[in-house]
């Protein structure tokens, strides 16, 4: 669904990423992994046509995307979840999920995505602010699912949350797999990235440095998180 090849990507002189190249396949859930400073997610903002210092290529359904702004990349069903989760904190839950126009091509009714997130259809009056971290990392992904992306690109979701709210997070992401969501994300957790994902990049100094399925994050897991730090 998703190719990147020999991507590099700049701020003014400095090169971020150096020839990063990248599958994931549709329906599949992969987590870019690695320490603070590799690019990860800088490369997800490549992806999303929101950073443009870069060379390289992005083709998205086997179609070349690469010079394509943020917004036309959205209308071919690319969706954007910063690490900000981007609420309207005054608007209800209601009023987030219908102010943003349907661009996709799939875009979700409200009633389906009451159906796969209900906690959401029970805050539906609250406003934004009013939610708890799990909560508005909820309405974040159900905000682009009803757009219409068939491809989240999640920035750290789970950054910042408890681990109860972590888990959460875990049944969202494994809820819109069910329903054919395809997931790039950006994962510093190894336990919550092999609960959820299919497959794992480690980036290293703004390459790809290993792409790994989750027997082998798992035989290593002492080795990795000595490498990232935690």
């Amino acid at each position: 669904m998703l190719r990147v090849e020999n991507l590099s990507a700049f701020y003014g002189e400095a090169q971020v990423l150096r020839e990063v190249s990248l599958e994931v396949s549709a329906g599949e859930v992969v987590t870019l992994v690695g320490r603070n400073g590799a690019g990860k997610s800088t490369l997800l903002r490549c992806v999303m046509g929101l950073h443009p210092g870069q060379r390289g290529t992005v083709t998205l359904d086997g179609r070349d995307i690469t010079g394509l702004p943020a917004h036309k990349r959205a209308r071919l069903g690319l969706g954007w979840v910063p690490d900000d989760r981007g609420s309207y904190a005054t608007l209800t839950v209601t009023e987030n999920l219908t102010l943003p126009p349907t661009v996709g091509p799939d875009p979700w009714p409200l009633e389906r995505v009451y159906e796969a997130f209900p906690a959401l259809h029970t805050r539906r009056d609250s406003a934004a602010t009013m939610l708890s971290g799990g909560e508005q990392q909820m309405l974040a992904l159900a905000r682009v699912l009803r757009m219409g992306a068939r491809l989240l690109l999640c920035d750290e979701p789970t950054e910042g949350l408890s681990p109860l709210l972590v888990q959460q997070v875990g049944d969202l992401l494994r809820e819109a797999k069910r329903h054919g969501v395809t997931v790039l994300l950006v994962e510093q957790n190894l336990h919550f990235a092999t609960g959820v994902a299919d497959r794992h990049y480690l980036l290293a100094e703004g390459r790809v440095a290993e792409a790994m399925d989750n027997s082998e994050v798992r035989s290593r897991e002492r080795e990795l998180l000595a490498y990232l730090g935690i």
